[in-house]
């Protein structure tokens, strides 16, 4: 591919609020953006954002997991690049080499570093060979009774806890804890059941648990020149189920511990050939100075905001730009940053309900907060109906601010001016956060919400937000809806 390669037109292989993310970065770069939906979503606000919009199908989820249809729109729109966003075909290899024997540009990695690094067995044995210490697992399980006996054999070995992972995918699916052998087999059978659901491969292996470390993450870009730019680390070790609720970049980490683990995420970059946006995750445990490879991602993430916070650096317009061949062009200055960056991810959940989706619900009311150091990344309005089929994300918060004290106080004050009535969301959860001492301190790992069991006993919103959100209510419902309609 030469160097510079000229795109008028991109399509944007995803649905909701990373369509409308990445739409911004291709209109200020002066190109054309085309939207693909699913019939569930035809009323979506990123439809309308579009410059032109293709219907992939009846849904859900199908459209957006076709590849064929996928290069039938870019072929029936004129586009000339693809951009996968995140989840769905993001990190399919399949997708990558369909774009390229097509003639359009994938703004991501090439099939082979996909193979390489997306097939989490095939990434593991990659960094041991390059000497990244790995947490110890097994090779894809065998079908049947034969798969039992392999991971009772490993947790004989190594001890329990155990996890059970799929071999493809993120996202926090796919992924079981084992505490003991007598919930192996259900265990098992619902992550084969979640991986054929969410991947549509069955593989899973057996990993060692390792109980309460940190997720530390180093995020980079890099170019087909082998430039490697490296970002704001970030600490996503507040999770549930596995997946992601909150990004703190920088990592409040040892400085010699954070240098290994930069050196390191730039020796997988280069083991894997990755280039674009590149993120190497690890599992750290702090106390004895040890950290293990966990994955490598070759994609956007929901955390890159957090990062774009506070480094003022557009990763999706560097995406782009890699993409058609430029150099990396960003001078370690522009790197330097100071400071704290938070993301939560305001979710369509019931956290006293085991963060249960509430999908289905009609917003009545959305308020957002504003003011310095305040971004949203969302796709609700007033009068959103809710999908149930879909992933339970609203919106995107992110706060940046001086030092982690002011941080946490700009996220709290903008968390009690946020106003969603309807759905139950995952609001008041981090509004108890912020009062939390452990939190307030710094101080979490993995097992954060599982020893924090007093967060869930939050109060309902404070006496005002409560009055004001019903005064809201009463002015604008009847404006947005017809007398009956509710």
């Amino acid at each position: 591919m030469t160097e510079n390669r000229s795109i008028k037109k991109i399509l944007i292989a995803n649905r909701g609020e990373i369509v409308l993310r990445v739409m911004r970065t291709v209109r200020e770069m002066g190109l054309e953006s085309v939207a693909v939906y699913e019939k569930p979503d035809a009323d979506e606000h990123f439809i309308r954002m579009a410059d032109e919009a293709i219907v992939i199908g009846d849904g859900p989820r199908k459209g957006y997991l076709d590849i064929e249809r996928m290069i039938w729109a870019a072929r029936k729109s004129g586009a000339d690049a693809i951009h996968p966003g995140i989840g769905f075909l993001a990190e399919n290899m399949d997708f990558s080499e369909a774009c390229e024997k097509a003639g359009i540009l994938f703004i991501g990695p090439t099939a082979d570093v996909i193979r390489n690094t997306g097939n989490k067995i095939a990434a593991r044995e990659l960094m041991e060979k390059a000497g990244i210490p790995v947490i110890p697992g097994t090779k894809a399980l065998p079908r049947g009774s034969a798969a039992v006996k392999e991971a009772q054999a490993f947790g004989g070995e190594h001890g329990y806890p155990i996890l059970l992972k799929s071999t493809l995918g993120g996202g926090g699916r796919g992924i079981r804890k084992v505490r003991s052998e007598a919930e192996l087999v259900g265990r098992l059978l619902r992550v084969r059941s979640e991986a054929r659901k969410a991947f549509r491969d069955e593989s899973i292996y057996v990993e060692k648990c390792l109980e309460a470390p940190r997720h530390v993450e180093i995020p980079m870009l890099v170019d087909r020149y082998g430039n490697i730019v490296q970002l704001a680390s970030r600490d996503c070790s507040i999770q549930r189920r596995h997946q992601k609720l909150i990004g703190i970049a920088p990592a409040n980490i040892a400085p010699d511990l954070l240098e290994s683990l930069r050196d390191a995420a730039v020796t997988a970059v280069r083991a894997a050939g990755a280039v674009n946006a590149v993120t190497v995750e690890f599992l750290v445990d702090e106390r004895n100075k040890k950290f293990w490879f966990m994955e490598i991602n070759t994609r956007l993430q929901v955390e890159h905001v957090a990062t774009e916070e506070l480094i003022n650096i557009d990763i999706v317009r560097e995406q782009i730009r890699t993409a058609q061949g430029y150099r990396l062009n960003i001078p370690p200055e522009r790197t330097a940053f100071t400071g704290k960056a938070i993301q939560v991810r305001v979710n369509c959940e019931d956290p006293r309900n085991k963060f249960m989706p509430d999908g289905g619900k009609v917003v009545t009311l959305y308020l957002p907060p504003g003011g310095p150091g305040i971004r949203l990344d969302g796709m609700i309005y007033s009068g959103y109906r809710i999908p149930a089929d879909y992933d339970s994300l609203m919106v995107k918060m992110t706060v940046r601010a001086f030092n982690w004290e002011q941080a946490v106080n700009r996220l709290k004050n903008a968390l009690d001016l946020f106003l969603i009535a309807g759905p139950k969301t995952t609001i008041p959860f981090y509004r108890a956060l912020c009062d939390e001492p452990d939190f307030r301190g710094e101080k979490f790992n993995t097992t954060y919400i599982e020893t924090h069991p007093d967060l869930f006993r939050y109060l309902e919103p404070d006496r005002k937000i409560t009055k004001l959100e019903q005064f809201l209510t009463d002015i604008y419902s009847p404006e947005i809806f017809p007398q009956g309609w509710l």
